[in-house]
Formats: C-alpha cells, sequence, structure tokens
C-alpha cells in the first residue's frame, strides 16, 4: 500500500503505468487482469498506479481491492475530481521508476503495445502510440483529426494523435512538464521545449465495451484550441537549464 508522506512508489521496478481513472467501475476488474497479464511479459520491470480522479461510484473500493491482491498494483485517490492532466502529473510527481507510461482505464488501447513503445525508448525522451485503424465514431475522429490538426500548425510536433492514451516518457523529462488543465495534448511538444526527441509508433485501437466516454465534441474542438494559446505562453516563458557541475 501507499504511504502518501513518502511520495515515492515502485522503486524496485524500472517502469511505472499510470492508469487514470474516473467513474470506471465497470471496467476496472478487466483493466486488472489486462495489466497483470502484461506485467508477466513486460520488457522492463513494470508496476501500476491507479491515480483516482475523485470518482463518486465505486472505483475507489474496487482498485483498493486490487491493490490488496496484486503487489505490483498501487493507487493514489483525489479527495474531488481534478480533471486528466492533473492525474497525469500526480503520477509524474509520485513514480520513482526511470521510465513513466500511462494508459486509459477503458482499455481502448492494448497494454501489450508498450512493449512496442519501451523498445525505442532508450533513444528517444518520448515515445507514443497513434491508433491505427481507430474504432471510434465518424464524429469523434472527426474532431480529433481537426484538433490535431490545429495543435499542429501551433506546436510543430509533427505528431498524428496526442490523444492516444498510449505513451511512455523518461522520468526525469516528464517530471519536468509544467503540467496544467489541458496540457496532456501536448506532451510531446513539451518535451520538445526540452530538447528531447519524441517518436510515435502504431499502436491497436479497439471499442469501448464498458463505462462511458469523458470527452465529446465540445471539450475535444473547443477546449484544444484554446490549451494552443497556453502553450505558446508557456513556449515563451518556458525556462530550460542543464547542470553541469555541482559540488
Amino acid at each position: 500500500m501507499i504511504h502518501l508522506q513518502s511520495n515515492i512508489i515502485c522503486m524496485e521496478y524500472k517502469f511505472t503505468i499510470i492508469v487514470p481513472l474516473f467513474n470506471e467501475e465497470e471496467n476496472l476488474l478487466r483493466v486488472e487482469k489486462e495489466l497483470a497479464n502484461y506485467l508477466d511479459i513486460a520488457i522492463k520491470n513494470s508496476c501500476v498506479l491507479f491515480v483516482n480522479d475523485g470518482s463518486n461510484d465505486n472505483s475507489l473500493a474496487i482498485i483498493k481491492e486490487i491493490c490488496n491482491r496484486q503487489n505490483a498494483f498501487h493507487y493514489i485517490s483525489f479527495e474531488k475530481n481534478q480533471g486528466l492532466s492533473a492525474a497525469i502529473k500526480a503520477g509524474f510527481d509520485y513514480a520513482a521508476t526511470e521510465y513513466i507510461g500511462y494508459i486509459d482505464s477503458d482499455l481502448q488501447t492494448d497494454p501489450e503495445d508498450f512493449n512496442l513503445l519501451l523498445d525505442k525508448i532508450e533513444d528517444y525522451e518520448l515515445v507514443t502510440g497513434v491508433r491505427s485503424n481507430r474504432k471510434d465514431s465518424f464524429v469523434k475522429n472527426m474532431s480529433s483529426r481537426i484538433a490535431n490538426g490545429i495543435r499542429r500548425s501551433f506546436t510543430h510536433d509533427k505528431m498524428d494523435d496526442t490523444g492516444c492514451p498510449l505513451k511512455v516518457i523518461k522520468s526525469d523529462y516528464a517530471k519536468r512538464i509544467p503540467m496544467f488543465k489541458g496540457l496532456h495534448r501536448f506532451l510531446p511538444a513539451m518535451i520538445l521545449l526540452q530538447n528531447g526527441k519524441i517518436l510515435q509508433i502504431p499502436v491497436r485501437h479497439y471499442p469501448r465495451i464498458a463505462g462511458k466516454a469523458k470527452f465529446h465534441l465540445t471539450n475535444r474542438l473547443v477546449g484544444p484550441l484554446l490549451d494552443c494559446f497556453a502553450y505558446l505562453w508557456m513556449k515563451k516563458k518556458y525556462i530550460n537549464y542543464k547542470v553541469i557541475d555541482k559540488a
């Protein structure tokens, strides 16, 4: 179990998988099964960190049960709902491994594909999936395509699918990202601001089979557009330094 005062989780592992979640009680036992199976074949010694984003269903009780029976599973829980960016940042803050990744609790991406990303991470600071043959509705696919096009015009990061919920990042870079609401869409661009290298790799995608999507047309288009201006402000003000000596 996690002791919040320590702020350190999974020190004996190499890779932490963050699972942000809000009201996903219908999915969590399947998440446990799929991630437990993945840990057996992971190419780096891995653990799981649930970040409960103030769920008001039975999610917290379920993840407590999961963590009690799975040694490599841990959790932190927010007092109230804060949003995906806050959940991801909390995962970055609490993970103590060399590499950090995340996957959505709806499991529309396959945990086994983490191995594809981990296989490349040594030469990059961030490796992200790009969902091939997406299994979403026409409206969702088109709105995501438009939002990604808008974002690319601002960031020039050349990423086709920053909304893909399957990423691996080197921990020291992840912990330097100054996160605020909406900035989870700009993780590759924030790595570029640190002079890091990024790569995208095709990964599998599946239909959602339980729970409800947390994003809709408005927050998939309007929010990202406003966030682009926040990113431009961040880029202008961003401080990037590298220590070469100390005593």
